[in-house]
């Protein structure tokens, strides 16, 4: 019987892989897409919140921001300058005027808690139509 051995050259040699498996690749793209297509209505769930109450730390600006604040009174001050209703329509247009071409500028709206929410709905409102639109709610934090 004759056997047939392997001649020394080709011992241990192996051809190349040259085909790349993507079954692994595949598998976990389809478990990353189930993971999120679960938890993506999680994220819109909405939570009852106190607005005048939050512990978010400030944010850190290198643009000094508008300050529109609103009294007990329903008084309206821009940087502590009273104005009117009226007037303040006049005023949200020269800010926005003054901001032309570029990026609009921070709005901060507090509002004391006493306050009818209709007048803060009033003033923000004002700021929509002049173009205002990055406007913060200002409140206090928690101890």
């Amino acid at each position: 019987m004759a056997m047939h051995l392997p001649s020394g050259r080709s011992r241990g040699r192996r051809a190349p892989m040259a085909d790349i498996n993507v079954t692994p690749l595949v598998d976990v793209m389809l478990v990353l897409l189930i993971i999120f297509m679960v938890t993506a209505p999680l994220l819109t769930a909405g939570v009852p919140v106190n607005l005048p109450d939050s512990r978010a730390k400030p944010l850190d600006q290198e643009k000094q921001p508008t300050e529109i604040s609103l009294d007990a009174q329903g008084r309206i001050f821009i940087a502590k300058e009273e104005m009117s209703f009226d007037t303040l329509s006049a005023r949200l247009d020269a800010i926005a005027a003054a901001a032309q071409g570029g990026e609009p500028p921070q709005v901060y709206l507090r509002a004391d808690r006493k306050l009818d929410y209709g007048q803060v709905m009033r003033v923000m409102g004002e700021l929509n139509r002049a173009g205002l639109n990055r406007v913060a709610l200002v409140t206090v934090g928690e101890d």
